[in-house]
């Protein structure tokens, strides 16, 4: 196999016996550079549970995760952190910010983490601050923030290190119609730039901007569509479709 992320035999089991679940049920997949993948399927099919696979916020059960060339899900727990600091940004449907922190320190800190300077830190949450539309933005605290332009900080935060990959989970899910649009932009921006991406979603609109989707079932994948183009005329077709595995 091939690809900036791999995954072979991955398994993630919860609970024995009679209270076993199946989040994950040997699963192959394959991610390459610059590939926008939506992951889709009805709430508690093993979506999130294969993000947090991926960035090894959870370990497998059985299986093998492979980043870049690496295999993550054998590393110790300091090296997988370093790992996660360095590699990977994770954006999260309840944003996640430190509320104490203006939107800028929230980027920066990442990078703080990560070792680079105050300065540099700083120079880098004030261009990803700018990328996201929230120069302005870049002194005031979460609370002051509405939940589009947390998102974005969030996205920006996720961007920090310069990540091989961005996992996210539900990113449009606590946003209205308009601050969606705002995600769906920079989503659509970062994947004509060459980032990977990695969107759990059950928003239509979100998956029509990734290159494939793949759709889940009890923690299986029932269908993988390449996807033409942005994906934007996608949705009254096959795209569609899948959409209907949610109900």
């Amino acid at each position: 196999m091939n690809g900036l992320v791999r995954v072979r035999g991955l398994v993630k089991h919860h609970g024995h016996g009679e209270s076993l679940v199946r989040a994950v049920d040997d699963v192959d997949l394959e991610v390459p550079e610059g590939q926008t993948l939506a992951v889709m399927g009805p709430s508690g099919c093993g979506k999130s549970t294969l993000l947090h696979l991926l960035g090894g916020l959870e370990r497998p059960s059985r299986g093998e995760v492979w980043l870049a060339g690496r295999r993550i899900d054998a590393l110790s727990e300091r090296a997988l952190a370093r790992m996660r600091r360095r590699s990977v940004g994770f954006v999260f449907q309840a944003f996640h910010l430190v509320e104490e922190l203006s939107a800028a320190e929230n980027v920066e800190l990442p990078a703080l983490l990560a070792g680079q300077s105050r300065r540099e830190a700083r120079r880098r949450a004030g261009a990803l601050l700018d990328r996201v539309g929230l120069a302005g933005r870049a002194r005031h605290l979460p609370s002051q923030l509405s939940g589009g332009q947390c998102q974005r900080v969030a996205i920006a935060r996720a961007l920090a290190n310069d990540p091989l990959v961005v996992l996210a989970d539900e990113p449009t899910g606590n946003l209205d119609t308009t601050a969606t649009l705002d995600v769906l932009r920079i989503f659509q921006e970062l994947r004509s730039a060459g980032q990977t991406l990695v969107i759990v979603t059950h928003d239509e609109r979100v998956a029509a901007t990734a290159d494939r989707l793949v759709s889940m079932r009890d923690g299986m994948f029932v269908d993988d569509l390449r996807l033409a183009g942005t994906g934007t005329s996608t949705g009254s077709g096959r795209l569609g479709g899948l959409i209907g595995l949610e109900s």
